[in-house]
């Protein structure tokens, strides 16, 4: 064993950290692929969020996509989701017959948000027969859009189907919590176990993201450390709670500033709407800093970020009172989350 590396050798791999449904442009375009996080143990990879560029970053950090053995979505925003078809069906290539990955995401919503307030018309949703599909029908979905290729390559050249390697989960909420998709899509509660093997505990929590409901936090805790990631959420009390002692926390984060910048072309209810969310579903980096805190995290690193091409003088105004590591990584950095953590 290399000195100074734990048998395990718990460590995450930020192959992107750039959040939002866009490719930023302007100086630093591209410097950030979309939002995805390696958790790497041992030999093996966890992998929460599949954002844009995600098999490519994979990749390039000399991840097989054998290794990978779960996947895990913190919530279905396309920014989340977008490569979610590609990382199935190109990751056909690199599977062997037995491999198995677990893939868990949210379920159905249940019911279309409330509209905003800012609209002079209500909203008319799209494919109003099934308007909030979750992780499940999402799958199913992206590779019911694809049967041509995998049909061909499945009579063809004798490819197996993404649904030989792929076991594929809606996470089911813990009875009695009160959650409701538009009236409390994140009630105080405990986590939950969602997953486990021999090396790592994966447990969920409610976030506040609305109007995305449910949106999950996740916790990976291993014989010698633990990880948690915030998923998009604005400050929240349950955040603490999973993350309570974790020796890293990885937080999303946006720039209010840029929140509040005029945006010339976008209609001026469009633009206060955004402004509503992203005030409201998003978090600064000084709540960050807040919540990294209360929590007792050990290390706290920003991604997310909203919007990717801020420079990092962005991310460190805030910061100050931190008394643990503060880092705000590049995509593909390696950071070490070994340590004693126990929850508190």
């Amino acid at each position: 064993m290399v000195a100074g590396v734990s048998a395990l050798n718990p460590r995450v791999v930020t192959l992107g950290t750039a959040g939002g449904p866009m490719w930023w442009t302007g100086q630093g375009a591209g410097a950030r692929s979309g939002i995805a996080t390696a958790v790497l143990v041992k030999d093996r990879c966890y992998l929460v969020d599949c954002g844009h560029g995600v098999g490519r970053q994979l990749m390039l950090a000399g991840i097989g996509i054998s290794s990978i053995s779960g996947i895990f979505l913190t919530h279905l925003h396309s920014d989340h989701t977008i490569d979610l078809g590609s990382l199935a069906i190109f990751g056909l290539y690199d599977l062997k017959r037995g491999d198995k990955i677990k893939l868990m995401g949210p379920g159905d919503r249940g019911m279309v948000p409330r509209p905003s307030g800012r609209p002079a018309e209500a909203p008319v949703p799209v494919f109003p027969d099934r308007p909030t599909p979750g992780t499940v029908a999402l799958f199913d979905a992206i590779l019911g859009g694809y049967a041509t290729d995998l049909n061909d390559r499945i009579f063809d050249t004798l490819r197996p189907s993404p649904y030989d390697f792929l076991d594929v989960e809606d996470i089911a909420l813990p009875e009695g919590i009160g959650y409701h998709p538009n009236d409390n899509p994140a009630p105080d509660m405990e986590p939950f176990e969602i997953f486990s093997d021999e090396l790592v505990t994966v447990t969920a929590i409610l976030v506040r993201h609305a109007p995305v409901a449910p949106a999950f936090a996740f916790r990976f805790d291993t014989a010698e450390g633990s990880v948690t990631i915030s998923g998009d959420t604005g400050r929240c009390g349950n955040v603490v709670r999973l993350a309570r002692n974790t020796d890293l926390l990885l937080h999303e984060a946006i720039d209010l500033d840029w929140v509040h910048r005029d945006r010339p072309g976008v209609p001026a209810e469009s633009l206060q709407a955004a402004i509503d969310h992203h005030t409201h579903a998003h978090t600064s980096v000084a709540d960050c800093v807040a919540v990294a805190t209360e929590a007792g995290a050990k290390a706290l690193a920003l991604h997310h970020l909203v919007p990717g091409t801020a420079p990092k003088a962005v991310w460190w105004r805030g910061a100050g009172g931190f008394a643990g590591e503060y880092l705000v990584p590049d995509d593909l950095e390696e950071i070490s989350f070994a340590g004693t953590a126990t929850r508190g």
